[in-house]
């Protein structure tokens, strides 16, 4: 059964419609809250960051008055990355971690990310509890006056969380000589991905490092390589890193603007980590996985397993199999032997590490041949339009013509309102061809 509340990728929506208010989001504090304060802790702690979405300043309130009302002890950390929310949540022994953020959406859409004491994404089946908390009647959640929380705001989120990252890494380990066109998307990574690769000792040309509350993702980001790969050529950088609004995917772009997917960097991680004899099972990608990734894997004798499209899924399965690499063509990869959840920055070091010595980016980055894939999205105004039967019986006439040629998925998005369908041949015009027999039942 469909979630009431959450998505793929924790609660999203357009700010001041639907769950996206200040009341709600009271509600899903002091029900959060409630859930994970009757865990055995002697301390009841949540800590919340945010990205840097001017809807923040409305959400934020409301969330901390919910967790105080029942009880939690919140500490606030501002604008931060969202694997650095959930690193804190676990290395400062916090019961809860709460992210806002809508990720890679526009800047009117917001919503959080939960994480549990150990620092992952929450199970499908913690979640439907919460939502039947936030549901409850909520005056037995209340707390007694003399038991509410108190709230402090800690400074020092960005320190920690690069001092984490730089722990994962030889002490000698520099990025002296190297030229990096770095791209924050405006938002929850401005301060610190300029910061450690300036302290590394890079040579930083930074984009997006501006944030006005209204233009995080706006024309920069992971979702607009084109930003990196021009000024790459322009500055004649060694690489381009993009990340989007919460800091969670990476995009990147070698020294000849040449775009890099998460399914090449988990390509060369993958061969190189077997290498190194530090990978672990195989690699978990999704159903959008590139099929020239699972060739390229099978080929080099690595395990490949799809999960649904969801780092959280992507995590589980990897758990699952006790697997230490996975991750999504957007730019979602999991670092299991540093991370429980998906770090552009993390990645981009680990990316970085394997650069030194005069390696290009190039030659190190473009692993394997891809099959060829478009992607379009169809704004709808009802996600359920594809179990229509005008809809299935068009997806079902896409396959036919398909065949054994390639490989057609349709799906609902998870966090914006968009059927996504991508189709992947060796024959382009196929391709087109299926794409456009199921977008015309869609519209």
């Amino acid at each position: 059964m469909r979630n009431k509340y959450f998505g793929t990728d924790g609660i999203r929506g357009t700010v001041n419609r639907g769950n996206i208010t200040g009341e709600k989001f009271f509600k899903f504090g002091l029900a959060s809250g409630t859930y994970f304060k009757n865990q055995k802790k002697t301390k009841q702690i949540a800590i919340i960051a945010k990205d840097t979405r001017l809807s923040g300043y409305t959400l934020e309130p409301a969330l901390v008055s919910g967790l105080v009302s029942g009880g939690m002890h919140v500490f606030t950390l501002g604008p931060l990355p969202t694997n650095g929310l959930a690193m804190l949540t676990k290395s400062m022994r916090a019961n809860m971690g709460i992210m806002i953020t809508a990720s890679h959406n526009p800047y009117y859409d917001n919503g959080l990310k939960l994480f549990g004491p150990d620092g992952m994404k929450l199970s499908d089946k913690i979640e439907k509890k919460i939502e039947k908390l936030i549901d409850a009647k909520n005056t037995k959640q209340l707390t007694n006056p003399k038991l509410l929380g108190r709230v402090k705001r800690l400074e020092d989120g960005n320190e920690k969380y690069i001092k984490i990252l730089k722990n994962n890494f030889p002490k000698n380990f520099n990025l002296k000589g190297t030229k990096i066109v770095l791209d924050c998307a405006n938002g929850a990574c401005y301060k610190a991905a300029p910061k450690l690769l300036e302290e590394l000792g890079a040579k930083v040309i930074s984009i997006g490092i501006k944030p006005d509350g209204l233009n995080i993702n706006r024309n920069c980001g992971s979702t607009h390589p084109s930003k990196i790969t021009n000024t790459v050529k322009r500055v004649k950088a060694h690489v381009g890193i993009s990340f989007d609004g919460d800091a969670d995917r990476i995009i990147m772009c070698d020294e000849n603007g040449k775009t890099i997917d998460g399914d090449q960097i988990i390509a060369m991680l993958a061969r190189r980590w077997k290498f190194k004899k530090i990978l672990k099972g195989g690699v978990v990608g999704t159903l959008m996985s590139n099929y020239g990734l699972e060739k390229f894997l099978k080929k080099n004798k690595i395990k490949f397993l799809r999960s649904k499209v969801g780092d959280r899924y992507v995590k589980e399965k990897m758990k699952k199999f006790n697997f230490n690499l996975g991750g999504e063509q957007s730019g979602h990869i999991i670092l299991g032997k540093f991370a429980t959840t998906g770090d552009g920055l993390l990645v981009a070091l680990e990316v970085l590490f394997s650069l030194r010595k005069g390696k290009r980016a190039s030659n190190l980055l473009n692993v394997f041949k891809p099959l060829p894939q478009i992607l379009e999205n169809v704004v709808v105004k009802d996600k359920s339009i594809v179990n229509k039967t005008k809809c299935k019986i068009a997806i079902k006439k896409a396959n036919k013509l398909m065949g054994k040629k390639g490989r057609i998925l349709v799906r609902k998005s998870g966090t914006e309102p968009k059927i996504r369908i991508m189709a992947e041949s060796y024959d382009k015009s196929l391709i087109l061809k299926c794409i456009k027999i199921i977008k015309s039942s869609i519209k």
